[in-house]
Protein backbone atom coordinates (compact mmCIF):
# COMPACT_ATOMS: atom_id res chain seq x y z
CA UNK A 1 0.00 0.00 0.00
CA UNK A 2 1.33 3.69 -1.14
CA UNK A 3 2.37 5.64 2.02
CA UNK A 4 0.46 8.24 0.87
CA UNK A 5 -3.07 6.23 0.60
CA UNK A 6 -2.32 5.51 4.14
CA UNK A 7 -2.00 8.70 5.46
CA UNK A 8 -5.21 9.38 3.86
CA UNK A 9 -7.03 7.17 5.49
CA UNK A 10 -5.53 8.15 8.89
CA UNK A 11 -6.71 11.48 8.58
CA UNK A 12 -9.01 12.37 11.34
CA UNK A 13 -11.69 15.35 9.10
CA UNK A 14 -12.40 17.91 12.39
CA UNK A 15 -11.03 21.33 13.46
CA UNK A 16 -8.41 21.19 16.14
CA UNK A 17 -8.29 23.60 18.76
CA UNK A 18 -7.30 24.28 22.41
CA UNK A 19 -9.39 26.34 25.30
CA UNK A 20 -9.25 26.84 29.25
CA UNK A 21 -12.28 25.46 30.68
CA UNK A 22 -14.26 28.55 32.85
CA UNK A 23 -15.62 28.61 36.27
CA UNK A 24 -19.04 27.56 35.30
CA UNK A 25 -17.55 24.53 33.54
CA UNK A 26 -18.33 25.81 29.94
CA UNK A 27 -14.96 25.82 26.85
CA UNK A 28 -15.60 28.24 24.29
CA UNK A 29 -15.34 26.92 20.38
CA UNK A 30 -16.04 29.75 18.12
CA UNK A 31 -19.25 31.67 19.16
CA UNK A 32 -20.55 28.63 21.44
CA UNK A 33 -20.12 27.35 24.74
CA UNK A 34 -20.09 23.53 25.84
CA UNK A 35 -19.66 21.58 29.45
CA UNK A 36 -17.53 19.34 30.61
CA UNK A 37 -17.57 17.95 33.98
CA UNK A 38 -16.98 19.78 36.72
CA UNK A 39 -14.15 18.25 38.03
CA UNK A 40 -12.00 20.02 34.92
CA UNK A 41 -12.98 24.10 35.97
CA UNK A 42 -9.77 25.83 34.79
CA UNK A 43 -7.90 22.85 33.08
CA UNK A 44 -6.64 23.49 29.69
CA UNK A 45 -8.45 20.93 27.42
CA UNK A 46 -8.40 20.31 23.65
CA UNK A 47 -11.10 20.38 21.21
CA UNK A 48 -12.10 18.44 17.96
CA UNK A 49 -14.71 19.94 16.29
CA UNK A 50 -16.24 18.12 13.44
CA UNK A 51 -19.64 19.26 11.06
CA UNK A 52 -21.95 17.14 13.35
CA UNK A 53 -20.11 17.47 16.94
CA UNK A 54 -17.46 18.62 19.28
CA UNK A 55 -14.87 16.06 21.40
CA UNK A 56 -13.38 17.79 23.97
CA UNK A 57 -10.33 16.09 26.17
CA UNK A 58 -7.89 16.85 28.64
CA UNK A 59 -4.15 14.69 27.72
CA UNK A 60 -5.57 11.48 26.41
CA UNK A 61 -8.78 11.31 27.89
CA UNK A 62 -11.72 12.36 25.96
CA UNK A 63 -14.35 14.10 28.69
CA UNK A 64 -17.18 15.93 26.49
CA UNK A 65 -18.72 14.73 23.67
CA UNK A 66 -21.54 17.08 21.94
CA UNK A 67 -23.68 17.54 19.45
CA UNK A 68 -22.46 20.40 17.16
CA UNK A 69 -24.37 23.98 17.45
CA UNK A 70 -24.51 26.36 14.76
CA UNK A 71 -26.40 28.73 16.51
CA UNK A 72 -24.92 32.33 18.12
CA UNK A 73 -23.49 32.43 21.92
CA UNK A 74 -25.64 28.81 22.38
CA UNK A 75 -24.66 26.95 25.54
CA UNK A 76 -24.52 23.38 24.73
CA UNK A 77 -24.89 21.69 28.54
CA UNK A 78 -25.05 18.09 29.69
CA UNK A 79 -26.46 17.51 32.79
CA UNK A 80 -24.30 15.03 33.90
CA UNK A 81 -21.53 17.15 33.92
CA UNK A 82 -23.32 19.20 36.65
CA UNK A 83 -24.45 16.56 39.11
CA UNK A 84 -21.05 16.06 41.61
CA UNK A 85 -21.85 20.36 41.81
CA UNK A 86 -25.68 19.69 42.37
CA UNK A 87 -25.30 16.95 45.26
CA UNK A 88 -22.97 19.31 47.32
CA UNK A 89 -25.45 21.94 46.86
CA UNK A 90 -29.00 20.36 46.54
CA UNK A 91 -31.14 23.26 47.69
CA UNK A 92 -29.90 24.47 43.69
CA UNK A 93 -31.61 21.02 42.65
CA UNK A 94 -34.50 23.08 40.88
CA UNK A 95 -33.03 26.06 39.83
CA UNK A 96 -29.98 24.66 38.01
CA UNK A 97 -30.04 25.81 34.82
CA UNK A 98 -27.56 23.08 33.14
CA UNK A 99 -30.82 20.55 34.14
CA UNK A 100 -33.76 22.52 32.35
CA UNK A 101 -35.23 20.53 29.59
CA UNK A 102 -33.91 18.08 30.92
CA UNK A 103 -36.08 14.90 29.50
CA UNK A 104 -35.73 11.58 31.68
CA UNK A 105 -37.96 8.62 31.35
CA UNK A 106 -40.96 8.65 33.81
CA UNK A 107 -39.69 6.27 35.80
CA UNK A 108 -37.27 8.64 36.88
CA UNK A 109 -39.95 11.36 38.45
CA UNK A 110 -41.60 8.54 40.56
CA UNK A 111 -38.29 7.50 41.75
CA UNK A 112 -37.74 11.09 42.43
CA UNK A 113 -40.90 11.87 44.40
CA UNK A 114 -41.01 8.57 46.28
CA UNK A 115 -37.53 9.34 47.74
CA UNK A 116 -38.32 13.05 48.28
CA UNK A 117 -41.59 11.55 50.44
CA UNK A 118 -39.70 9.05 52.42
CA UNK A 119 -36.77 11.17 52.95
CA UNK A 120 -37.20 14.77 52.13
CA UNK A 121 -33.97 16.67 51.61
CA UNK A 122 -31.90 14.02 51.69
CA UNK A 123 -34.02 11.74 49.56
CA UNK A 124 -33.60 14.62 46.70
CA UNK A 125 -29.95 14.30 47.41
CA UNK A 126 -29.62 10.43 47.04
CA UNK A 127 -31.95 10.76 43.80
CA UNK A 128 -28.89 12.97 42.46
CA UNK A 129 -27.04 9.87 43.51
CA UNK A 130 -28.35 7.42 41.42
CA UNK A 131 -28.62 10.36 38.33
CA UNK A 132 -24.40 10.24 38.68
CA UNK A 133 -24.93 6.59 37.51
CA UNK A 134 -25.05 7.88 34.28
CA UNK A 135 -21.82 9.20 35.22
CA UNK A 136 -20.39 5.65 34.87
CA UNK A 137 -23.23 3.49 32.96
CA UNK A 138 -25.78 4.15 29.92
CA UNK A 139 -29.20 5.58 30.35
CA UNK A 140 -30.35 2.31 29.16
CA UNK A 141 -29.06 0.40 32.13
CA UNK A 142 -29.52 2.98 34.75
CA UNK A 143 -33.28 2.75 33.43
CA UNK A 144 -33.51 -0.69 33.42
CA UNK A 145 -32.11 -0.60 36.93
CA UNK A 146 -34.63 2.13 38.09
CA UNK A 147 -37.96 0.77 36.59
CA UNK A 148 -36.93 -2.67 38.53
CA UNK A 149 -36.10 -1.21 41.77
CA UNK A 150 -39.75 0.60 41.76
CA UNK A 151 -41.32 -3.00 40.77
CA UNK A 152 -39.63 -4.56 44.18
CA UNK A 153 -39.97 -1.19 45.96
CA UNK A 154 -36.53 -1.12 46.71
CA UNK A 155 -36.43 2.57 46.61
CA UNK A 156 -32.79 3.58 47.42
CA UNK A 157 -29.57 4.72 46.36
CA UNK A 158 -27.62 1.57 47.02
CA UNK A 159 -30.49 -0.84 45.47
CA UNK A 160 -30.68 1.06 41.99
CA UNK A 161 -26.36 0.88 41.72
CA UNK A 162 -26.68 -3.15 42.80
CA UNK A 163 -29.63 -3.86 40.52
CA UNK A 164 -27.59 -1.64 37.79
CA UNK A 165 -24.09 -3.76 38.37
CA UNK A 166 -25.88 -6.98 38.51
CA UNK A 167 -27.76 -5.93 34.65
CA UNK A 168 -24.26 -5.31 33.37
CA UNK A 169 -22.60 -8.62 34.94
CA UNK A 170 -25.40 -10.85 34.18
CA UNK A 171 -25.99 -12.25 37.32
CA UNK A 172 -29.40 -12.09 39.34
CA UNK A 173 -29.85 -9.45 41.84
CA UNK A 174 -29.86 -10.33 45.68
CA UNK A 175 -31.19 -7.78 47.57
CA UNK A 176 -33.46 -7.47 51.19
CA UNK A 177 -36.60 -5.85 50.79
CA UNK A 178 -36.68 -5.43 54.34
CA UNK A 179 -34.32 -2.45 53.91
CA UNK A 180 -35.68 -0.88 51.27
CA UNK A 181 -38.92 0.98 52.40
CA UNK A 182 -40.82 3.40 49.55
CA UNK A 183 -43.35 4.99 51.07
CA UNK A 184 -43.36 7.24 54.50
CA UNK A 185 -45.33 4.72 57.34
CA UNK A 186 -48.75 5.75 57.33
CA UNK A 187 -50.39 5.59 61.34
CA UNK A 188 -54.32 5.11 61.11
CA UNK A 189 -55.59 5.42 64.87
CA UNK A 190 -58.52 2.98 65.96
CA UNK A 191 -61.68 4.81 65.60
CA UNK A 192 -63.66 5.47 68.80
CA UNK A 193 -67.66 4.00 69.52
CA UNK A 194 -68.32 7.34 70.38
CA UNK A 195 -67.48 8.94 66.71
CA UNK A 196 -70.07 6.70 65.52
CA UNK A 197 -72.53 8.26 67.76
CA UNK A 198 -71.98 11.97 66.57
CA UNK A 199 -72.35 10.98 62.99
CA UNK A 200 -75.95 9.55 64.41
CA UNK A 201 -77.26 11.65 66.58
CA UNK A 202 -76.05 14.87 63.62
CA UNK A 203 -78.42 12.69 61.01
CA UNK A 204 -81.38 12.62 63.36
CA UNK A 205 -81.26 16.29 64.15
Amino acid sequence: MPCGEDRARSFDACDQASGRVSSLSLLRYKTNDYSVPVAYGHREVWIRAYVDRVVIGCGGEVIARHVRSYDCEDMVFDPVHYLPLIEKKINAFEQAAPLAGWELPKAFDTLQKLMEARMLKAGRREYVQVLRLLESFEMEEVHAAVKTALQMGAISFDAVKHLVLCRVERRPPRLDLDVYPFLPRAKVATTSPASYMCLTTGAST
